[in-house]
């Protein structure tokens, strides 16, 4: 624990920011907002995943969730919702067990003998979102991607035993599901969280400002940067195009592939629309749709993995 997380700590061991003794502090496990994993815009351990390693792919995911609703919470100040990300990674760390997500992610973890390396990261990109409300350029934001999505995928990875020689597409692939997120979302974070996760050179280049996403509907600057962020996002897309093919655990390369196809599709939907006033979020049918394509691609490319030896054979 740094020196400031150790501080916070004993502070709120006494009071809090506003006065309360520490136990009226509500816990981290009860400021959850309600949602689950079947909510989000990217399968979360679907039932492609092998049921033996759903369990503990979704303790990662309860805990990323409650820190996550820690973080986004309206009424609680950064200095409150810092201490109770401190708690949840005291708790993962095995220091109390008052959190119930933090524990029951510490247990998973401990029988696979895997390291809570990911959700440290994550909560890395957490206490990010309490302090840090603007990026620079690109690459400010890719280094925010990479404590915030690339360990997501990372520890799912780690979960199957797949060689590391896979992280560069997968940091690719998480890193474009986050900024598709960030797009998405980037009017309710403003007006919700003045949070911008555009670059404030992006804007700047197209014309447009920050407090054009408080409007109802983007301006022509606004929907050009959005545009052309959207096909940046495809360049991650086509970097991460081989990681299906090249993961071992034939579940997961389906799931990843299905991803995959959804990420195209709506970054797709992000140049066509204005996520100010239009839907830019996949609706049941749609995403079921999507996401067969996205299957039949994953297993033609596997059968072409498979097939590729035998094809060399013949040429030789």
């Amino acid at each position: 624990m740094t020196d400031d997380a150790r501080q916070r700590a004993e502070d709120r061991e006494q009071t809090t920011a506003n006065g309360y003794p520490s136990s009226a502090v509500p816990s981290p496990s009860s400021l959850r907002s309600g949602k689950g994993h079947h909510d989000e815009n990217f399968p979360v351990a679907s039932h492609l995943i092998h049921r033996r390693h759903r369990p503990i792919i979704l303790a990662f995911y309860e805990f990323v969730r409650v820190a996550d609703d820690i973080a986004d919470h309206a009424s609680l100040r950064p200095n409150e919702k810092l201490a109770m990300l401190d708690q949840l990674e005291e708790g993962l760390l095995g220091r109390h067990d008052e959190v119930v997500e933090a524990a029951r992610l510490r247990a998973a973890l401990k029988e696979r003998k895997l390291a809570p390396r990911h959700a440290q990261d994550l909560l890395t990109a957490f206490r990010m979102d309490v302090t840090k409300l603007r990026y620079r350029d690109w690459d400010d934001l890719i280094g925010y991607c990479s404590y915030s999505a690339m360990p997501v995928g990372r520890f799912v990875c780690d979960v199957h035993g797949e060689d590391r020689a896979v992280w560069a597409a997968n940091d690719a692939l998480c890193a474009a599901l986050q900024i598709i997120n960030h797009l998405q979302d980037c009017g309710a974070d403003y007006r919700n969280l003045d949070r911008v996760y555009i670059p404030l050179d992006e804007l700047k280049a197209a014309g447009a400002s920050v407090e054009d996403l408080g409007r109802g509907a983007a301006t022509t600057a606004l929907r050009a940067c959005i545009t052309g962020l959207a096909i940046r996002t495809d360049s991650l897309l086509e970097e991460s195009a081989e990681f299906s093919g090249r993961i071992e655990d034939f579940r997961l390369a389906m799931e990843v592939a299905v991803i995959q196809s959804l990420a195209r599709r709506l970054t797709a939907i992000l140049r066509a629309r204005d996520p100010l006033s239009e839907s830019v979020h996949l609706r049941k049918a749609g995403f079921a749709q999507v996401a067969v394509a996205g299957l039949a691609g994953g297993l033609y490319g596997r059968l072409a993995r498979s097939f590729a030896p035998l094809s060399k054979s013949y040429r030789a």
